[in-house]
């Protein structure tokens, strides 16, 4: 059985994934993350915006819990996150090719270690630093268990 993370009452489903990013963590094949066309289509926009892109979710409180994007460079990781997973961005009229890394905090990853994650969009803004809440939307997690990590 699915188990759905963070998932508003009054947001449209909206969880199937259209792009799975790269697996990143030694000795897997199979990604552990994916993302919507919704939030593929949110992230164009802030590329365009703030330039290249990178996700951490951490397991702090409120808004800590969710994915924050930030531009590359401006979140620092280190021994304490895992580099869940790289996607893979295609080149459009407007913008480059590009890899957004999704990293984790190693606490929180021992929780989620079998979940495959969805980052999705929905309407309403977080709070925190996140480069989307400007925009009136905000990325969230939609979660199904996997078989093996």
């Amino acid at each position: 059985m699915a188990a759905q993370a963070e998932t508003p009452a009054t947001a449209e489903v909206t969880s199937a994934s259209v792009l799975d990013a790269r697996a990143e963590i030694e000795g897997e094949r199979e990604s552990r993350v994916g993302m919507t066309q919704q939030a593929l289509d949110l992230l164009a926009k802030l590329r365009v915006l703030h330039g290249e892109l990178m996700f951490h979710q951490s397991g702090g409180c409120c808004d800590g819990s969710s994915p924050m994007c930030f531009p590359t460079g401006d979140f620092k990781t280190g021994d304490a996150d895992v580099l869940l997973g790289t996607f893979e961005l295609l080149a459009t009229d407007d913008l480059p090719a590009a890899e957004l890394p999704f990293w984790m905090s190693r606490e929180q990853f021992e929780y989620w270690k079998h979940t495959h994650l969805t980052l999705d969009v929905v309407d309403g803004r977080g709070s925190g630093f996140s480069v989307e809440a400007p925009e009136g939307k905000r990325f969230l997690i939609r979660s199904r268990l996997i078989d093996s990590p």
